[in-house]
């Protein structure tokens, strides 16, 4: 892959072979995000557990103190009687059958999140194939699929925001934007690392964070220290 000279400058500035303490590779992050716009930062954490194994899964839901810097859309499929609570919490889009035929029949795609009540999964079923491959499919283990339909909204508004493994065993998430400064990012990423350990499988064996890389959307990977969250 070729980069270009900013990306070649910023790269410069990253000692690759060190692992830096928490606040020091956030400050680098952010001293190394040399585009135009208000660059997201993403956190990369590889986990020494296999994904093909059922028990070895690790995936959950985290709402950042700080939330993640990006507007959320938040689809919320209910029954009528669960609509008025939706759209009080701040549901940008509200239904039950019509938002299903929607985006069955559409491709309607203009939502970050999708909340459903546990009665309406019968339906909700119908989109994994469309709704699944994006991540976007309603999970009890995500807080998704959930009666409390105004609690979920009123999370995924703050920036909650979903990890799980991916097939080479790393967790992607994105962590605020460069403009939140060192001090609010390094809060959540502590905040997410801390539910990666909590959410640690009991086969799990040997070190269970192999390691953590920090970088914006256009700037170098940093490896971050992870030796204080003791897995």
């Amino acid at each position: 892959m070729k980069h270009g000279k900013k990306y070649i400058d910023s790269a410069k500035l990253v000692d690759r072979s060190k692992q830096y303490e928490t606040a020091e590779a956030l400050q680098l992050t952010i001293d190394t995000a040399k585009a135009k716009f208000d660059e997201t930062v993403e956190a990369h954490i590889r986990l020494g557990v296999d994904s093909r194994h059922a028990d070895q899964q690790v995936r959950g839901a985290v709402v950042l103190p700080n939330g993640t810097g990006k507007t959320v859309r938040v689809l919320v499929i209910c029954k009528p009687e669960d609509q008025e609570a939706a759209k009080a919490a701040g549901a940008d889009y509200v239904g039950d059958n019509d938002m299903v035929t929607k985006i069955q029949s559409e491709g309607w795609m203009d939502f970050d999140v999708v909340i459903a009540t546990p009665n309406m999964m019968g339906l909700v079923g119908r989109l994994g194939k469309v709704l699944g491959p994006r991540g976007l499919m309603p999970s009890p283990k995500a807080g998704t699929v959930t009666p409390d339909v105004a609690k979920a909204v009123t999370e995924a508004k703050a920036g909650k925001i979903e990890y799980r493994l991916d097939k080479t065993n790393i967790i992607h998430c994105p962590i605020g934007k460069v403009s939140f400064g060192q001090e609010k990012l390094a809060e959540n990423l502590d905040t997410l690392m801390k539910a990666i350990v909590k959410a640690k499988p009991a086969a799990a064996k040997g070190q269970y964070v192999k390691s953590c890389v920090v970088t914006s959307t256009m700037g170098p990977g940093i490896r971050v220290a992870t030796a204080k969250y003791g897995a």
